[in-house]
């Protein structure tokens, strides 16, 4: 019932460590979910550099999700939307046709401590791809949660367990954190027909078989898969119904090999707005020569 594990492999942003998880050249995608990073976890003093920052930068196609364990994240971005993200909440960034944005992290940097969280793009329908783009943030209270037998559980987006999150979503898929106690059992049920965990913390048994930190196990479709935490763990639960094969470079997704040169041109010639509220530096296309330096930067 196991179909593939991927192991996360290990990538320095500048200052900054994530474990890439997807796209895995053995499996592009799991449902929509066609990107999953795993930022930390890390520990930060009061005052590290902003070289740890990511810049503005542009997205199309894509919707991205931003969740936390531990720390902050500052979000601004091109139709206004500027919020702080705290761990157990949700932001929810729709590209469609187009949108740039920034992460920064200056809560941790004026006060230090870690971070951990995890960060999925999630490709749109092709009849969605060019939707207008927007932004939302909902809070911890507002996701449906469920507690029982040492097994704590919110559902992040989506559908499942009989439940429905109050984030908008574009197509059938189901994002769930479960913190699981050493010994408690929990079940996958076999409802969607590409599905896939990811041990975010701790060591759990499948199959007999156990998985650490960093491993995503890929399910073959049609069949329940039962949990039990051998220590005390986190596990994310992702997948839902395929949209097709997409197209990824950079920082753009589509199921149009020439709507990403597009959007590319795009960038490179600086007709994408910046966010209103982060406009003075940008992340340019790579291979590109970085931009001019701005005296009033």
């Amino acid at each position: 019932m196991i179909d593939l594990v991927i192991d996360q492999r290990r990538k320095d942003l500048g200052g900054f460590e994530v474990g890439r998880v997807l796209p895995y050249p053995q499996r592009r995608m799991v449902g929509p979910f066609v990107f999953f990073d795993h930022m930390g976890p890390a520990e930060f003093q009061p005052g590290f550099g902003r070289e740890v920052d990511v810049r503005p930068h542009p997205h199309i196609g894509l919707s991205t999700l931003s969740y936390l364990f531990e720390g902050s994240i500052t979000h601004r971005d091109s139709v206004g939307a500027h919020q702080d993200i705290w761990p157990g909440e949700v932001n929810w960034m729709t590209a469609g046709s187009g949108i740039t944005h920034s992460e920064r992290f200056e809560h941790l940097r004026a006060n230090g401590g870690r971070m951990n969280g995890i960060q999925c793009w999630i490709a749109l329908p092709v009849e969605d791809e060019e939707t207008a783009p927007g932004f939302v943030h909902h809070g911890a209270e507002e996701l449906p949660s469920y507690e029982s037998g040492g097994l704590s559980a919110r559902l992040i987006a989506g559908e499942a367990f009989g439940a429905r999150s109050p984030v908008k979503v574009h197509s059938p898929l189901f994002y769930v954190h479960w913190t699981l106690a050493a010994g408690a059992q929990a079940q996958l049920p076999a409802e969607y027909p590409e599905r896939a965990a990811y041990v975010a913390q701790g060591v759990v048994e499948v199959e007999g078989r156990q998985f650490h930190e960093g491993q995503m196990m890929v399910f073959q479709p049609g069949h329940p898969v039962l949990f039990t935490a051998v220590t005390p763990a986190i596990v994310m639960l992702l997948g839902g119904e395929p949209v097709g094969p997409r197209f990824i470079e950079w920082n753009f997704v589509h199921s149009s090999k020439d709507r990403i040169e597009q959007a590319k041109a795009d960038w490179r010639a600086g007709r994408m707005k910046l966010p209103d509220a982060d406009d003075k530096e940008f992340i340019p296309l790579p291979g590109d020569p970085p931009p001019p330096a701005n005296p009033m930067s």
